[in-house]
Parts: C-alpha cells; sequence; structure tokens
C-alpha cells in the first residue's frame, strides 16, 4: 500500500502530506511513509497544497475507499 501511494502522490505536482499522531510525512517519499508505521485501521489524515491539489486528493480518496486495491 505504501508504494502504491508513493506512485500516486508522485503522479502530481502537489505537495502531498500525510500525518499521523502529530507526525508529517512527504507522501512521494517511500521511506517517510514507511517510517510512519500505520497499519490497517491507523487513522491518518492527508493535506494536499498546489496547482492540482484537488485532483491529487480525489485521486488519493479513491484509492483508500478501494483499499489500495488489496483484498
Amino acid at each position: 500500500a505504501a508504494a502504491q501511494l508513493v506512485k500516486l502522490a508522485n503522479q502530481f505536482t502537489s505537495e502531498i502530506m500525510i500525518e499521523k499522531d502529530g507526525e508529517s510525512v512527504n507522501a512521494k517519499s517511500i521511506m517517510g511513509i514507511l517510517m510512519l508505521a500505520a497499519v490497517c485501521g491507523s487513522e491518518i489524515s492527508v493535506s494536499v497544497e498546489g496547482d492540482d491539489a484537488e485532483e491529487a486528493m480525489a485521486a488519493i480518496e479513491q484509492m483508500v475507499k478501494d483499499g489500495f486495491g488489496e483484498d
């Protein structure tokens, strides 16, 4: 799931940040995402800023709703 999120985030020019338990990381960094240690059921928040922010947020929301394409 982390690799899929990073791949998706890198399709956009906007800055995409993921936060868990007060720690924020760049969603375009696989190491940052892995360091969050978010597991299924973790509560995270996503912030997006930039020219394509609306499209980026919509794509991330859809990926989460789809369970990151996993069963």
